[in-house]
């Protein structure tokens, strides 16, 4: 396939493209600067400059392309009105297409809220916190539309190699210092490692038949306790930790805090049954970090 990504070199991104390219496709992806040219460049991508804010000069790459994934964000106060006029404008572009186009969106397991002792599936009801419900908006719309035959991928808490989610534990371990746990130690996160998510994705952009919404997580739900304990043990912590309430967190870091904080169980039996999907990492204690 001819699958134009944003978002590409982003911490999911990165292995999304690489997934992509290593498995035949052909793969285009976004770019604004010469560094993720060259990053685009050695995962197998052609690099096609332009910025996530202004559609204009790239949205036609859309009409090439068998399929589009969207993975960016600008992280900054516009994130939802740039990811609003970027999908305005894929869905105008795909409308003038012979064909609907194939689309993967982005979701995340924070749309669902806490969950506590349910397990979220894709018909759980979501409640997603503040800074993130425009998400729940754009894939609903992004479903609706005849333009595109779209999937919505619900990733759980993502960690690799170089952290991801476990970033805040890591540098803490390295620098001696207590493990900060926003909520409780007894707090649960589903987790999924970035290779088994960009397998996923490229699942579920292979399997131009199914739609709605998919969850992608390898693990239901680990507590913070047994998360901070394999990251003590590994790089000689003595496993101290300090819990911050959710007020201090929302205080010290944003709205978005809220998120790491919430006791969350989530699993992915859709995915599995419909497209095969077996994550490589089952447990985080497989894998290096």
């Amino acid at each position: 396939m001819k699958v134009l990504i944003l978002g590409g070199t982003g911490s999911i991104g990165t292995a999304v493209t690489r997934e992509l390219a290593m498995n035949g496709h052909q793969v285009t992806g976004l770019s604004r600067s010469a560094d993720s040219d060259r990053k685009l460049e050695a995962l197998g991508a052609r690099p096609l400059r332009g910025d996530l804010r202004t559609p204009g000069a790239w949205v036609r790459e859309a009409a090439r392309a068998d399929g589009l994934i969207q993975l960016a964000a600008t992280f900054d106060d516009d994130m939802a009105e740039a990811d609003t006029a970027a999908i305005t404008a894929i869905l105008q572009q795909a409308a003038l297409g012979p064909a609907p186009l194939r689309m993967i969106y982005t979701g995340g397991c924070w749309l669902y809220g806490a969950t506590g002792s349910r397990i979220a599936d894709e018909a759980s009801p979501m409640r997603p916190i503040k800074p993130y419900a425009w998400m729940q908006r754009n894939a609903r719309m992004v479903l609706s539309s005849p333009a595109v035959s779209a999937a919505v991928i619900h990733p759980a808490m993502v960690y690799h190699a170089g952290g991801g989610a476990f970033s805040r534990y890591l540098d803490a371990a390295r620098a001696d210092r207590p493990f900060e746990i926003w909520g409780s130690i007894a707090t649960r996160w589903p987790l999924i490692h970035r290779e088994d998510l960009a397998r996923a994705y490229r699942l579920l952009l292979e399997n131009q038949d199914l739609t709605g919404h998919f969850n992608a997580s390898a693990e239901i739900g680990v507590p913070a306790a047994e998360i901070t304990r394999e990251i003590a043990r590994r790089h000689g912590h003595d496993g101290g930790y300090l819990v911050r309430s959710l007020k201090h967190v929302l205080i010290k870091y944003g709205a978005w805090a809220e998120g790491p904080a919430l006791d969350q169980q989530m699993g992915s039996s859709k995915l599995r049954c419909l497209t095969g999907w077996q994550p490589k990492f089952s447990s985080f204690r497989d894998a290096q970090f």
